[in-house]
């Protein structure tokens, strides 16, 4: 059962173009809901219904509605539905979004490393994974942050891009590093520039609690858009 499309209760979806939301790269998106690429790109030139916004250089930018879209094409692919009837599906439940909620995902006791400039902001959102369950082990600069990967081995790892040192350079030796994804978070307009340094998605600031769980929760696989890519299930 699929998360309600544009409904209250998908704390984390933003419409195009919106900065204050958060955003996915398509690596991202590849890996969260367990589909090509090309199978992505391909459903947006033929059906034209989920087509994400494009940075400066190109590069596509989903938002949480568009990967609740996704979502339900998949889940009705996996249903038995056609690529093109799952389409025509989500084209009516655009238009008719009141739909069931989908069962939450169980947390595990998962790892996840923050790197902040701030010792009060690293209190904040420390105090808010924590609550969701999750072990949070902090680094104030990239040095530090890349030493806590090898050492570690997180299963995520949020950025701010304005820590000392440099925060895109460190998005991009995390992603340089291995397959652990990267959450950027910034008071500036620098989704774009997150995204092709190698995160795998951008939160604003000031942080939304219920935006920035939806996030961390979408990349570990434990979101109700995430949960049956990382249980195996073929689209």
């Amino acid at each position: 059962m699929t998360e309600p499309i544009g409904s209250q209760a998908d704390e984390g979806a933003g419409s195009e173009g919106d900065v204050s939301r958060p955003v996915y790269s398509i690596g991202a998106v590849v890996k969260m809901l367990g589909v090509d690429a090309s199978t992505l790109r391909a459903w947006e030139e033929r059906y034209g219904l989920v087509v994400p916004d494009r940075s400066r250089g190109g590069q596509r930018i989903y938002s949480r509605d568009e990967l609740t879209h996704l979502r339900f094409v998949i889940d009705s692919m996996a249903d038995g539905v056609s690529p093109g009837d799952a389409h025509r599906m989500l084209a009516e439940k655009i238009q008719s979004p009141d739909r069931p909620a989908g069962t939450a995902a169980s947390n595990s006791k998962l790892m996840i490393l923050l790197a902040e400039r701030d010792r009060y902001a690293a209190d904040l959102v420390e105090y808010l994974l924590r609550t969701e369950g999750y072990e949070i082990f902090l680094a104030f600069d990239p040095a530090e942050a890349l030493s806590s990967l090898t050492e570690r081995r997180p299963q995520l790892a949020i950025v701010e891009l304005m820590i000392a040192g440099g925060g895109l350079e460190l998005c991009a030796d995390l992603a340089r590093s291995g397959d652990t994804p990267v959450l950027a978070l910034s008071a500036l307009d620098l989704a774009e520039e997150a995204l092709a340094a190698g995160a795998s998605a951008f939160v604003p600031k000031p942080i939304n609690p219920l935006q920035l769980v939806s996030a961390v929760k979408d990349l570990l696989g434990q979101s109700a858009l995430t949960r049956r890519a990382v249980e195996g299930a073929e689209p």
